[in-house]
């Protein structure tokens, strides 16, 4: 696979840079994953990594850590994390392209998995 699994801008970057310098452990990044949720199936989840788990995909992007658990990979491929203010709220915008729906109010949506890439034939000789 070419590339990193997911990116963040660099709004993404600077905010989880702050929220991992007020932490009151140590941390080595964080932790993005999915949980069942609402009524879209999916939710994105982000919580302090105090350590790396053996089967966790690391992402270094913008000097930020962020660490994917293996279940989760195929449907975040491709992602670009983002977050913004606006006057009534503020929090991280997932930008994927595995998604294929999301309910009403904004806390679930549908993920279905990034497809691997299709192997060229070579004609036989």
């Amino acid at each position: 696979m070419a590339g990193q699994v997911i990116t963040l801008t660099d709004t993404a970057a600077e905010r989880i840079k702050a929220i991992i310098d007020r932490s009151d452990e140590p941390i080595v990044g964080v932790r993005l994953g999915l949980e069942n949720a609402g009524c879209a199936g999916m939710a994105y989840k982000l919580d302090y990594a105090t350590e790396t788990a053996p089967l966790d995909e690391v992402v270094e992007d913008k000097g930020v850590k962020i660490l994917i658990d293996a279940k989760s990979i195929l449907f975040l491929l491709g992602m670009e994390m983002d977050y913004e203010e606006t006057k009534l709220r503020s929090g991280f915008v997932f930008n994927n392209p595995n998604q294929t729906d999301a309910c009403g109010c904004g806390e679930s949506v549908t993920l279905t998995p990034a497809k691997a890439p299709v192997a060229e034939e070579r004609p036989s000789t």
